[in-house]
């Protein structure tokens, strides 16, 4: 076709799966024929689905996207047009990776005009990524002169071709069309959110992204069938014998794991596989592209349960492709690699944590996801970055995974390699020098003794007790096992798991905290109920007061597995005294039904919300102790929501207001003889500790990280010494109200481990 002759107009009709077959078995005979030139497939897709026009450009060195072939514009433009990484639509759909299905392209504000084109009759535009291994080789875009919306029909048959041209361009090295797509060696950085804090710095072991399939059409689709079917029985296997093997810490990870098989036997899916295949696709070919479907879903849903539930149905994909020989199987040992994945489900995360994972990477994660909790309870620094890092990455590539500062980098450079290394090494002495502290007690030197205690949520996580030394457990967080499991237990299962922690903790204090549920953490198949303010709205012990079966049932459990021995329970995000007294009587209600009693029956309260600090002789009346929840209580202080980012450094526990109150609040307690404890992030930074501990408070509990920095600084320290300098930098309002910056530099004066 000359660039004068005009187009063949099409009959406007929506492709059926027979079109779709049709089309593959046109392209399958191309192919094997070695017929399948670029100008062919451009002709054939523009003659199969309703577009007046189709354009491919291929990846060229120095990140520019050269025009290889066209049907409908001017073919004088081939080999002419081109445009950088990013230019245009074309050139934004290569830097993105991502298609754009856009009713009128040349309105849209990254639309670049090529007068040699003869696009301006053209109004819409479906432009899809050609890639392969995770490189961009090119991009492929059919055009309408009428302004619409491509189909999802339509979308799909566009991807599949997709997959089909990047096998043609990877394989034509010859002819100097594309051979490796653009070039990903620079270094990269990719921000994110810490799922576990941690560094590691090692090789990238990017997994997930399937390599080239080797074959992509069929002639024999019952075949594949049984191909498919032979695979989905090894895959549910494979995931039996990591169910069924011993895995540490009880039984909360096989609860994950079994909530977990109930999503991925979801016959949906494969129904969308089999379908694929009867359309002409091989089964690898076919379970891939429900893969890419899935990945576009899940980057429409906002709601991370949902997410979370098509993370466990890729992570079987996984599986299957692997069984398919569509995947490399995992490497036997991965020992000190970073792991860099799209999602990860919790059986992949056991598994790869077995094999020696130094840390890991993940584009759609939530950090109440099943693998951000398993990563927290395994110590595995864990960060959920942006998307492209996959595949940006090569295997083997250097890594520097910061999951404190929340940056993952790839292929650093030497210099920066170099300023990490220090920081590891230091971090290594540091931490050689914190064990020291281990078994001493937390005295400081002027002979005040404290309590630090650990907040845990996982019967993985009770290996902390012997790490640390932790005096005991302050903060066990009931609600994470559930979400973990993916529903709440029956009362059988719960009163199991409280008898294992009491048993793990040897005598030690164990404080149950009620299942604080809701805000942003949601069971598996409830819906948020659409609160602009769900940290302020129906959650933790406002629910188990409208709902009281549920907390009835879960203090029923508590106190089967007390046997007898004592029971410490706190109800979160309490408002009133009266919302405390409503709660103390149903857990008295339950005891009275339950034999053996407890040894000794304590009801306490977090004080998260500051009304109660308006209440406190009322509630210090009713409550056998208090623990001051930092996280929450911060967040409504200051009206300053903790999960967004611009907030998190503006606002200070070492300021006027935080101190004011927590001054008040310990010689409240301390008048009423009621223990008072701080727990939360706060209390696990060594300087608010220090201070917290100067100003009364004797009781601390965070995470199992922060222990050992907090009692080298308090065993270091003399509050008599301290004390003084903290009225004075009060009285003075240093520091604009917040006194952190000049109490530090005392610290380090001091030489105290800060």
């Amino acid at each position: 076709m000359t660039s004068e002759t005009p187009p063949r107009q099409h009959r406007r009709r929506k492709p059926k799966f027979g079109d779709t077959r049709q089309l593959f078995a046109r392209l399958r005979e191309a192919l094997a024929a070695g017929t399948a030139s670029l100008p062919d497939i451009a002709e054939l897709l523009a003659q199969e689905l309703p577009a007046d026009a189709c354009v491919i450009y291929v990846a060229r060195p120095g990140e520019v996207l050269e025009l290889a072939a066209t049907y409908g514009l001017n073919v004088s433009a081939v080999g002419h047009t081109r445009l950088r990484l990013g230019e245009g639509i074309v050139g934004m759909v290569a830097a993105s990776g991502d298609a754009l299905n856009l009713p009128d392209a040349q309105n849209h504000p990254r639309y670049v005009y090529r007068a040699e084109l003869g696009e301006e009759a053209f109004a819409s535009t479906l432009a899809m990524p050609v890639k392969r291994a995770g490189r961009i080789l090119g991009v492929i875009a059919m055009m309408s002169r009428e302004a619409r919306v491509f189909a999802p029909v339509e979308v799909e048959v566009v991807a599949t071709v997709a997959m089909l041209l990047a096998e043609i361009l990877a394989r034509a090295g010859a002819t100097n069309l594309s051979e490796e797509g653009f070039s990903a060696r620079l270094p990269r950085r990719y921000a994110g959110h810490v799922l576990s804090s941690g560094i590691a710095r090692g090789k990238i072991l990017p997994y997930g992204a399937s390599p080239p399939i080797a074959k992509l059409l069929t002639d024999d689709p019952a075949a594949e069938l049984a191909r498919l079917e032979k695979a989905v029985e090894t895959a549910n296997k494979s995931l039996d014998g990591l169910i069924t093997s011993t895995l540490p810490g009880g039984s909360a990870p096989r609860d994950v794991l079994d909530a977990y098989r109930m999503v991925t036997q979801s016959a949906g899916w494969l129904t969308q596989v089999r379908q694929a295949i009867g359309d002409g696709l091989t089964a690898e070919t076919a379970v891939d592209k429900v893969a890419q479907n899935l990945r576009e879903r899940m980057r429409r849903i906002a709601d991370p349960y949902l997410r979370e539930k098509l993370a466990d149905i890729e992570d079987m994909i996984g599986r299957l492709m692997v069984a398919l020989g569509g995947m490399a199987p995992k490497p036997e040992r991965a020992g000190g690699m970073i792991l860099l994945v799209r999602r990860l489900g919790p059986a992949d995360l056991l598994d790869w944590h077995a094999r020696g994972i130094a840390g890991v990477a993940i584009e759609e994660a939530s950090a109440s996801g099943h693998a951000a909790i398993l990563a927290r309870a395994l110590g595995l620094p864990a960060l959920a970055v942006e998307r492209g890092a996959v595949e940006a990455a090569q295997e083997g590539d250097d890594a520097l995974l910061d999951a404190e500062g929340a940056t993952l980098i790839l292929r650093p450079e030497p210099e920066v390699l170099q300023v990490y290394d220090r920081a590891l090494a230091a971090r290594s002495v540091r931490a050689a020098a914190l064990s020291a502290y281990r078994d001493l007690p937390a005295i400081t030197r002027d002979g005040t003794a404290m309590s630090l205690m650990l907040n845990v949520g996982l019967a993985l996580e009770l290996d902390q007790l012997e790490r640390t030394g932790a005096d005991g457990i302050g903060l066990y967080r009931t609600e994470i096992a559930a979400l973990a499991a993916g529903g709440i237990p029956d009362v059988a299962g719960q009163a199991a798991e409280y008898g294992r922690v009491m048993d793990r903790a040897g005598g030690r204090p164990v404080m149950f905290r009620t299942l604080d549920l809701g805000a942003d953490k949601l069971l598996p198949g409830e819906a948020s109920g659409g609160e602009e303010n769900p940290a302020m709205g129906w959650r933790s012990l406002r629910v188990g007061l409208d709902r009281p079966a549920i907390l009835r049932r879960q203090l029923r459990a508590l106190l089967l597995g007390a046997q007898g021995r004592p029971l410490s329970v706190m109800f979160p995000m309490v408002a009133t005294v009266e919302e405390f007294r409503a709660a103390r009587d149903l857990l008295e209600a339950e005891a009275a039904r339950i034999r053996p009693v407890p040894e000794r029956l304590e009801a306490g309260t977090m004080l998260e919300v500051p009304a109660l600090l308006f209440q406190l002789p009322g509630l210090l009346a009713e409550a056998d102790f208090v623990s001051v929840g930092t996280n929450d209580l911060m967040q409504f202080l200051f009206a300053a929501d903790r999960g967004t980012p611009e907030l998190a450094e503006r606002y200070d526990t070492l300021s006027s207001p935080v101190l004011e109150m927590l001054e008040r609040l310990v010689a409240a307690c301390n008048e009423a003889g009621v223990p008072l404890s701080v727990c939360g992030e706060a209390a696990g930074r060594p300087m608010d500790a220090l201070v917290f501990a100067a100003m009364g408070v004797r009781t601390l509990s965070m995470s199992g990280n922060a222990i050992l920095p907090v009692k080298a600084l308090l065993v270091e320290a003399d509050l008599n010494e301290l004390r003084p300098v903290l009225r004075e930098l009060r009285r003075s309002g240093a520091a604009g109200g917040s006194i952190r910056e000049p109490l530090t530099a005392w610290a380090r004066e001091h030489n105290l481990p800060v």
